[in-house]
């Protein structure tokens, strides 16, 4: 047997040599020593586990404390293993430790009615926890509308007035005899000829029209038949300008704009950078406005100028439209709730302005606001703003605007729309309004009559702020 080999000497074999005995002492030596090392290993990790199992439990025990707490919002739960999860009712974790997000805030004034709220802040419960809400509401104009509202007549009504500058909700009322607890003004209805803004500005951008680009059309303004969308132009054929068509909203010119000369594919993509086909955050549930292009030219041309049903857009989302205009092309998020604060003075919400995409070029934005003031000054706004020249407070106003009408499915309800803005001519004053109502049998109050009653009352009492403002500098 070969002595190197040895690993394991009976008691009845001979005594090794010293070189085995050295070997086998330096073996038995190593084994020793892995195995304090592999001990102390074992314990080390030992500690570390329960220093990290109680520190777990620890986190779990805070963030308990911070849900028990805090804002009602949010949390977290602690799994067996000290493992955390989502609390299955509430949206996010740690929400006592940051600013609140619009969707939180969606959670928090679920089932709220702010269509009749007249004061600009109120006091709100949930999970035990009392919050402030400040509302961007301004209460004088919103208790005129509310007292305006023609609930005689109409099935529904939906007004939203905005800031531009900021995209503050000053007021939104209304109401919805069918579904009491749904708010108009967040929810999509057809968008009828407001679409036209959008085909506007794609054949401004596009093709490098201007207000004073003339169209020649044949039959009816107001009606939209396969032959009208020919191109051609003969002696019955009628020539109108851009802005004048816009003014007048005349289908067969938008309807032959879409089909002949923009297509689909140009149409969709100015009508997505409008916020189409887009979720809009706000504090509130807001509808998807919503539109589907075909290739079928006629199918095409309904689209462009509003002859369908299936394009939808909210009050809310036309207010915004027509922010554009002030905001050199650019879509303002729009915002009804300037802050949230617990029951412990944090502020947990502020609404702050921001800009979500451009939608056309500065002075396409220009040209776009001229052909809003046409109908107003000639179009189809002329009768609800009659005399404005003369009124003490809308004469000192330019005013915009763009209408819309058209049948539900059942031709039960004849919906009206307007999208518009006004701003003083001399100072800073602006303001976007936006305009849906549902008339009934007989038509009542018009949706550019709200928009005149809001714009008045609004104005009005900034002209007056202003002239004390200007007393108080003399």
């Amino acid at each position: 047997m070969d002595d190197k080999n040895i690993n394991y000497v009976p008691i009845c074999a001979k005594r090794p040599t010293w070189r085995v005995y050295q070997e086998n002492l330096k073996r038995k030596s190593a084994g020793r020593n892995r195995l304090k090392y592999l001990t102390y290993f074992t314990v080390l990790c030992a500690v570390l586990l329960a220093w990290m199992g109680g520190s777990s439990v620890r986190s779990c025990g805070k963030a308990a404390e911070k849900s028990d707490a805090g804002y009602g919002l949010g949390g977290v739960g602690c799994a067996s293993g000290g493992s955390l999860e989502k609390a299955s009712v509430k949206p996010d974790a740690g929400l006592g430790n940051r600013m609140l997000e619009k969707k939180d805030l969606r959670i928090l004034l679920e089932n709220q009615d702010l269509l009749s709220r007249t004061e600009d802040r109120f006091s709100i419960s949930r999970d035990g926890h009392a919050f402030r809400v400040e509302t961007s509401l301004n209460t004088s104009l919103q208790r005129v509308l509310i007292e305006k509202l023609d609930v005689v007549n109409c099935r529904y009504v939906g007004i939203v007035v905005m800031d531009p500058d900021s995209g503050r909700i000053l007021a939104m009322t209304g109401f919805d005899k069918t579904e009491a607890s749904s708010n108009p003004c967040t929810s999509g209805f057809p968008a009828a000829s407001i679409f036209k803004i959008v085909t506007a500005a794609a054949c401004i951008e596009s093709c490098g029209y201007n207000p004073q680009t003339v169209f020649a059309f044949n039959g009816g303004k107001h009606t939209l038949y396969k032959h009208q969308l020919r191109d051609r132009e003969d002696r019955y054929s009628q020539k109108i300008t851009l802005k004048d068509a816009f003014a007048q909203s005349v289908n067969p010119v938008f309807g032959k704009i879409g089909a002949l000369r923009l297509g689909p594919i140009v149409l969709e993509k100015h009508a997505e950078a409008f916020g189409f086909n887009h979720d809009i955050d706000f504090e509130l549930p807001l509808s998807l406005s919503r539109v589907v292009f075909s290739e079928e030219p006629y199918r095409l041309a309904e689209v462009s100028c509003g002859f369908n049903r299936d394009t939808t857009i909210s009050p809310l989302h036309g207010a915004i439209l027509s922010s554009a205009v002030f905001n050199r092309g650019q879509l303002i998020a729009p915002g009804i709730i300037d802050a949230v604060v617990d029951e412990n003075g944090k502020t947990l919400y502020r609404h702050q302005p921001e800009m979500i995409g451009r939608a056309i070029s500065p002075e396409t934005s220009r040209m776009i606001g001229s052909l809003m003031e046409e109908t107003v000054s000639s179009g189809t706004c002329r009768k609800a703003f009659s005399g404005y020249r003369s009124d003490k407070t809308l004469s000192r106003l330019n005013l915009g605007g763009k209408t819309g009408s058209i049948d539900n499915a059942s031709r039960d309800v004849r919906l009206d729309w307007f999208v518009g803005f006004a701003r003083d001519k001399n100072g800073p004053g602006r303001l976007a309004v936006s305009v849906v109502v549902g008339h009934e049998r007989y038509i009542g109050t018009r949706a550019s009559q709200y928009a005149r009653i809001a714009i008045r009352e609004y104005f009005s009492n900034y002209f007056s702020q202003m002239a004390g403002k200007a007393e108080d500098r003399g």
